[in-house]
């Protein structure tokens, strides 16, 4: 009876012991015990529909090892929301990483804050909106667009899809940031190496008066003018999200080109300005937007004349931070700003070299050695 008592009292403890372990691992893909979790920080769905699908997504792939949360809408007036969020998410001990993409108004504070009460946790933001004196003092890495650089990229995705002309859309308000500066900058000096015409063209900034209806009439009109003026061969960019819809709308319908959007992304623009129904069950699938838009452009034999990024922006950072992450928990490195593998993750999930370079500030010409700025893969549809 003892023997049999023992053996009872001694299959408890082994089945308590077990419920402890589980209870200390968060159930990852196919219920695998992951010794960690990963906090993803996005815009609502009615704010940024891609970077908010991509957190789901990611919940889907990888179960209750990730955690996402949502900035508050007015996250520029409410910091402190962000504040509250990623505390919660850092009272959790088995967090141990933490992305914030769009990394809104806040966002260092919050990290501050989640720093002070757990050092140990790494501490990621993609596409800032702090500037990266701050940012970059807050977060252990943070990756943005290379802006810059992708005036080069747009003028040399024209020339290979035949450009004669160059039409730049802006404003001065945003002519008035450094990014946007440098962007057209380069852009033009490229147009002026493949022999393309450079024009500045000039919409309503939608901040004004006019609005964003203001600003998007006068795109669809434009374009059109500008086609008649120019021919075909001309190419359309515009600086601002306003403009995006209907100059991609106006250009498919005037069989012009636009290279990419300011955000190249397959689903940006895309969809509202070629009227592609997406369903339910497709909503954030890369290679289902891929397809629907070659299609639609072949309807007017418009193959060849748009393009994008192979990744789109959102997608590939979620994505990739999710990846870096996790390998810097599994210990594969320990540097918590590592080049070499920020580029190796982002360079395969993009399917091709991706351009990553150390961020330099365009006003002070200072390096930051944990800002990296990314220029995808461009492919034409």
């Amino acid at each position: 009876m003892k023997k049999i008592l023992s053996v009872i009292v001694v299959s408890l403890l082994v089945l308590c012991s077990g419920f402890a372990q589980g209870s200390k691992a968060s159930s990852g893909t196919n219920g695998k015990a992951m010794p960690y979790k990963i906090g993803i920080m996005t815009a609502t769905v009615s704010q940024a529909e891609e970077e908010f699908r991509v957190a789901q997504a990611m919940k889907v792939k990888y179960g209750d090892m990730i955690i996402h949360q949502t900035f508050p809408d007015k996250a520029a007036s409410e910091q402190e929301t962000t504040i509250s969020i990623a505390l919660s998410m850092a009272s959790d001990p088995m967090v141990k990483a933490i992305i914030f993409n769009t990394a809104n108004e806040g966002t260092a504070a919050a990290m501050d804050k989640v720093r002070q009460k757990r050092p140990d946790i790494l501490l990621l933001a993609g596409v800032p909106n702090e500037a990266p004196d701050v940012i970059c003092a807050s977060a252990d890495l943070v990756f943005h667009p290379d802006v810059a650089n992708m005036g080069l990229q747009v003028a040399e995705a024209a020339y290979k899809m035949g450009a004669k002309t160059l039409v730049h859309y802006s404003f001065p308000r945003h002519m008035a940031q450094p990014l946007n500066i440098a962007r057209r900058g380069n852009m033009k000096a490229a147009c002026e190496k493949y022999g393309i015409a450079f024009i500045d063209g000039t919409s309503p900034d939608p901040m004004s008066d006019a609005g964003i209806a203001g600003t998007q009439q006068f795109i669809l009109e434009d374009v059109p003018r500008k086609v008649e003026q120019y021919g075909e061969d001309t190419a359309f960019f515009g600086t601002n999200a306003g403009q995006q819809e209907p100059m991609c709308k106006a250009v498919y319908e005037s069989h012009a080109l636009y290279p990419m959007p300011d955000n190249p992304s397959v689903f940006y623009a895309f969809p509202g300005a070629l009227g592609i129904e997406v369903p339910e069950n497709e909503k954030g699938n890369v290679a289902f937007m891929k397809d629907a838009i070659s299609a639609k452009l072949a309807l007017k034999n418009m193959n060849g004349r748009m393009g994008a990024w192979s990744a789109p922006m959102h997608t590939m950072f979620i994505n990739c931070a999710v990846q870096y992450a996790m390998e810097y928990c599994d210990g594969v490195f320990t540097n918590r700003a590592d080049y070499d593998e920020f580029t190796k993750i982002f360079s395969a999930f993009a399917g091709g070299d991706v351009s990553v370079r150390k961020y330099v500030d365009i006003n002070t010409n200072k390096q930051y050695d944990n800002f990296f700025v990314v220029l995808g893969k461009f492919i034409t549809f």
